[in-house]
């Protein structure tokens, strides 16, 4: 193979100086003749015959002169992978992992980003586990656009930390369309070895509305279906939470902005009813109802993995687990995780 180099009269100077240079490294005047033969016109076998080299060693470093010319002739060691964790070495990996990867990608993993750094994918995850930092990990947050917020979240707040005396505070939402799921192929049951496994193909049965009321002294939970969640229903569900209670007790309604919860009947029946209080909650700020706390119990216990035959069979199975929960029912303990903090930002720590 003939790979002609045009040189410079600077180069050629250069690399006749490198090749009969009796104090420079034997290397670089090999180099600098095998660029001074190519140039003359020789072929890459007779270069590599004359100077006893392999056509590799042609292809090399002719590729890196014509790239970089003579600054290409200089040797490049890549260096060995970093085997010590030094606290720069940390502060690489840490700034490199707050940044998104090249490619397109979305996080690092930490293979990725050990062969981004040239370092073991191991110390990147020691790294990561000493600081907490899970790339492939990404939490939601829903911030609240209600400009009244502090002022509705520390009256809720304040309901559940010094509730008033001889009152009963209430937590209401609704479950909406809650799906009777049948499945077609029967359950298999756990076994050692094995997890319990459903069938991909299921029925649908029909949908219903699960309305619930979190006793925040208590815990117990009034609980009643419908059909559809309407205000009327609304209505009548404040009704069961009032004939549920001690005649003339003061009762405080927490809930949500749901169209339902403001129209005519309730103020209506919050007319006829002076004993009873409906707060509500801040936009976007479902975190602030204790009963969306219960609601994810009762998804989990009952609803998630439940096998219904039909709506009514959903709306036994629903009340049957109200009941033997309010046999041993458990309030949330409800605390601020920073009081010193800004009660539009602090995080609020919460649980059964």
């Amino acid at each position: 193979m003939t790979d002609t180099i045009t040189l410079t009269k600077a180069e050629r100077m250069e690399l006749s100086r490198r090749a009969s240079s009796g104090t420079d490294r034997a290397e670089d005047a090999r180099r600098a003749r095998l660029l001074l033969l190519l140039a003359e016109g020789h072929t890459w076998d007779e270069a590599s015959e004359r100077i006893d080299c392999s056509r590799g060693f042609v292809a090399s470093w002719t590729r890196r002169f014509a790239e970089q010319r003579i600054a290409g002739l200089y040797s490049r060691h890549v260096g060995q992978v970093a085997t010590v964790l030094t606290p720069e070495l940390e502060a690489r990996i840490l700034e490199a992992t707050r940044h998104t990867p090249p490619g397109g990608a979305t996080q690092w993993s930490t293979r990725k980003l050990g062969a981004h750094l040239q370092v073991s994918h191991m110390m990147v995850a020691r790294v990561w586990r000493k600081y907490g930092l899970k790339p492939h990990r990404v939490e939601r947050y829903m911030a609240s656009n209600d400009p009244d917020f502090e002022k509705k979240a520390v009256d809720i707040i304040g309901l559940y930390l010094n509730p008033p005396a001889h009152a009963a505070v209430f937590c209401v939402d609704e479950k909406t369309a809650i799906q009777a799921l049948d499945r077609k192929d029967p359950v298999l049951p756990l076994s050692p070895g094995r997890i319990e496994r459903h069938g991909f193909e299921y029925f649908r049965h029909g949908t219903l509305s699960l309305y619930a009321a979190f006793n925040t002294k208590t815990g117990e939970v009034l609980g009643k279906t419908a059909e559809r969640h309407t205000s009327a229903e609304f209505v009548a569900f404040l009704t069961d939470i009032v004939i549920n209670q001690p005649r003339g007790e003061e009762i405080h309604v927490i809930a949500d902005n749901l169209s339902a919860h403001k129209s005519k009947s309730v103020r209506d029946f919050l007319e006829a009813h002076p004993k009873v209080h409906l707060h509500f909650a801040p936009t976007y700020s479902s975190w602030l109802n204790q009963v969306e706390l219960w609601f994810g119990k009762i998804e989990r216990d009952v609803i998630a993995r439940g096998v219904f035959t039909s709506v009514s069979d959903l709306k036994r199975k629903l009340m049957r687990y109200i009941r033997h929960y309010n046999k041993s029912p458990r309030t949330v303990k409800w605390k601020y995780a920073d009081p010193s903090r800004h009660i539009g930002t602090q995080s609020v720590g919460t649980g059964h």
